[in-house]
Order: structure tokens, then C-alpha cells, then sequence
């Protein structure tokens, strides 16, 4: 299998997609893109590899299994025990690691008791880690660091006590070590890795084993379908740190357009708003852009901006959306700068003003902000479409709707679920370009 591959390395989050010979996607994947972008860049490719390997085994198994639904079932359990078993290869890192940062200085005299409980820990850990990854689980982040911190600190705290340890101590050791762990991209090859899941799914869903003994020859055959990966290419606001060539480096705005091109064929006006800028991009029929305008000098009214002020609001980025559909009214923001953004939010909840509607003032903020952006570019033309991290947003989403409608009339607008990839796809296209297709 060809496969091609595009990376947009983002300021807050890293995209990768693969494409085969067809342009077909084959896989998507994605990582906090961190403070280390060359371990984002390796984490994304390596989970747009390995969704790609589960599309080609849903193709190998369609004709064997004859019902749709449990060939979904048996795939998602597939997962599962696939991303348990990564866990638990964490976990072991973890647990070696934090040994390590234990070991001499100030922890002399108490070095056993510190081994002791962490080995304890990590016990607990791995003990609790089958039920993370169950069927009906329901999990607040995908991210190791914040599964493997929060059972950390609900088990460490009884383990402190009960050794005669102070919990701080082994919370700063912790910190220490998972900085290292989860900065050390995933290592194996994942044929190897899927087959262990395999081996493993019968003990996970034992409902499932008939499924698995008629399936194991058609998928042991799809996971020895070679990948040859035929060209990389990086892009985004992190490009520059990307281990590549010249010749295997295009800008957001190309890839861009040519990615939401490739989505909606018809596009002609596309607007991405990031985490650290917002770009309004015109294309022609073939995707290849005429003209662009990106915001100046900072980041206001992009995603960082949504996340400080989720920060002061002790909130997730994901629920200002549904908490801004909430409101009755807009409250008038008379500044999206991000440095003044707190100031702003304190002032106006201190006037007694709701927080859904200051929230839907924000977001009106921003998206009147964006359409500045636009007009500069050119204006709207017939299709749009808004790409990146806060299409997924739905107040960003009404709010801009309306807008274009005030101002441009009935546009047609697109809005695709995989948006946040858009750049990614761009660059794959321009990857399959630089192999000569």
C-alpha cells in the first residue's frame, strides 16, 4: 500500500493524514501538539498510520463478516485492547521512570519506602487500567497524562499515608517523570501491536470469541498488506521544526485551501480559525488560492483566546460552546485581546451580567473579528467553508452563520466533522504531488 502523508503541526494541536494512491483517506490522526513538536509531529503520523491500518482491515474483513454492526463492534474492541495494551506499555515506562527520579539526593535514607510505594501505585494502575478501555467506558481524556494522573493522585494519596510519606513527594516525582514519558513517541511496529490486541480481545470481550477464531486468518492477511510510505509533507504554524526538506514544507494557506478543496470542490471562500491565528483564504475551481488575509501581530480571537478564557472560568475549552447556546442575550465585548480578555470577563460578571451571555458575547467578538478577516480577503463567495479547531464550536457556528447571512446573503456554508484535518489533507495532496502523481 502507498501511502502519503501530510502533517499539520499545529500550536495546540498536531494533525497527520494518510492518503493511498487513490487520494482515498486512509487515516487521520491527532496529539496535543505540546511544548516538544517533534514528538507531535511522530505521535500524529503514528496514529494516522494506525487508523489506516484499521480501514484496510474493515475493507479485508466486509466480505467475511456479514453484518455491519458487528463488524463494527469487533473493530472498536479491536481498539480498545490495542490502546490498553499501549496503556499498560506506558504505565511500565512511568513506573521506571519515576524510580529513576527517586533514586539519590534528597531521597537518601527513604529510597526503599519511595520504591515500595510506587511500586504499589503502579499495581493499583495496572490493576484499574482493563476497566478505562471496557466497552460502555466513559473517559474524560484519551491523553496518557491525564489518565494516568488522575488514578496517580485518587491512589497516591492513601499510599503516602499508609508508607508514612509525604503525598507532595511522590506528586513531584511524578511530574518529573511523566514530562519524559509522554515526550517519547510510541515505539513497536503496529502490526506487531495489533496482533497482541488480538490475542488479547478474547479475555477483554469473551462475547466476541466466535467472531475473533473466524476472523483471525483474514486479519493476520490485511496486517501483512506492506505500508511504503512514498512522501511526507509538513505544514502549519510549527513547520519550520519539522525534520524536512524544503521541498516538503508548504504553508498553512496552500494547504489550506487545497485541503477544504478537496472536502467541498465547490469552495471558493474558506476561513480557518487556529489556536494562534485565523485565515481567510479565496481559492479558485482547482483549489489553488487567489488571495488571503490572516489576522496581525496576536493571537486575539483565536483558540488560544477561547482557552484563556475557559482558564478563568475554570471551565474545558469543549463547554463554552454549549454554555454560550445557553444564553438569552449577547452581551457587547469591546476587546477580543487576550490580554485584556480576564480584566473584561471579571468587570462584566461583577456588573451582575449572566455568564452565557457574556460567553455569547465573546464568541460574537470573535466571529465579528473573522469577518473582518473576510472582507479584506474579498468577501464571501458561493460555497464557503470553515475549517480548523473552532468549527467544532457551536455558538462560533451560529454566530457566523448569521453573520454571513446579514452580510452576504444565502451562502451555501460547509462545515465538515473532520475540519480540524483539513490542513493535514492539504499537505498529504501536495505530498502525492511531490512523488510525481
Amino acid at each position: 500500500m502507498e501511502a502519503y502523508i501530510g502533517i499539520d503541526l499545529g500550536s495546540t494541536t498536531t494533525k497527520a493524514v494518510v492518503l493511498d494512491e487513490n487520494m482515498d483517506v486512509l487515516g487521520r490522526g491527532i496529539t496535543n501538539s505540546r511544548a516538544n513538536y517533534d514528538t507531535a509531529c511522530k505521535v500524529a503520523k503514528y496514529e494516522a498510520l494506525l487508523a489506516a491500518r484499521f480501514t484496510l482491515l474493515q475493507r479485508g474483513l466486509a466480505s467475511v463478516v456479514a453484518a455491519e454492526a458487528r463488524l463494527g463492534d469487533f473493530l472498536g474492541s479491536l481498539e480498545r485492547s490495542f490502546r490498553l495494551g499501549q496503556f499498560v506499555e506506558q504505565l511500565d515506562d512511568l513506573e521506571v521512570t519515576c524510580l529513576e527520579k527517586a533514586k539519590g539526593g534528597r531521597f537518601k535514607g527513604r529510597e526503599e519506602a519511595i520504591a515500595e510505594a510506587i511500586g504499589a501505585i503502579f499495581v493499583t494502575l495496572r490493576a484499574d487500567a482493563p476497566a478505562l478501555f471496557a466497552r460502555d467506558a466513559r473517559r474524560k481524556s484519551d491523553f496518557f497524562r491525564d489518565l494516568a494522573g488522575s488514578r496517580f493522585m485518587a491512589v497516591g494519596q492513601e499510599t503516602a499515608k499508609a508508607a508514612g510519606l509525604s503525598y507532595d513527594l511522590l506528586l513531584n516525582i511524578y511530574d518529573k517523570a511523566i514530562i519524559e514519558v509522554e515526550n517519547r513517541p510510541p515505539s513497536g511496529e503496529i502490526r506487531d501491536k495489533l496482533l497482541r490486541a488480538l490475542d488479547r480481545l478474547m479475555e477483554l470481550s469473551p462475547d466476541l470469541t466466535d467472531l475473533v477464531a473466524e476472523v483471525a486468518t483474514p486479519v493476520r492477511r490485511a496486517l501483512d498488506i506492506p505500508t511504503e510510505e512514498m512522501s511526507v509533507v509538513g505544514t502549519g504554524y510549527g513547520r519550520v521544526t519539522l525534520p524536512f526538506s524544503k521541498e516538503h514544507i508548504r504553508s498553512e494557506i496552500l494547504c489550506h485551501g487545497l485541503g477544504a478543496h478537496m472536502m467541498y470542490p465547490e469552495t471558493r471562500t474558506v476561513l480557518d480559525i487556529g489556536g494562534q491565528d485565523t485565515k481567510a483564504i479565496q481559492v479558485d475551481d482547482k483549489g489553488i488560492v487567489e488571495n488571503f488575509q490572516m489576522n496581525d501581530r496576536c493571537a486575539a480571537g483565536c483558540g488560544r483566546y477561547l482557552g484563556y478564557i475557559a482558564d478563568e472560568m475554570n471551565m474545558g475549552v469543549h463547554e463554552l460552546g454549549p454554555l454560550a447556546m445557553q444564553a438569552t442575550r449577547s452581551v457587547r465585548i469591546n476587546s477580543t485581546c487576550t490580554v485584556f480578555a480576564g480584566a473584561e470577563l471579571r468587570d462584566r460578571l461583577a456588573l451582575g451580567e449572566k455568564r452565557e451571555d457574556i460567553i455569547a458575547g465573546l464568541h460574537r467578538a470573535i466571529i465579528l473579528r473573522a469577518m473582518s478577516i473576510i472582507s479584506r480577503s474579498g468577501g464571501v463567495r458561493d460555497q464557503f467553508t470553515f475549517t480548523g479547531g473552532v468549527a467544532k464550536n457551536e455558538a462560533a457556528v451560529k454566530e457566523l452563520r448569521q453573520l454571513i447571512t446579514e452580510n452576504y446573503g444565502d451562502v451555501a456554508i460547509n462545515i465538515n466533522p473532520d475540519s480540524i484535518y483539513t490542513g493535514a489533507l492539504g499537505a498529504a495532496a501536495f505530498a502525492r504531488r511531490a512523488a510525481g502523481h
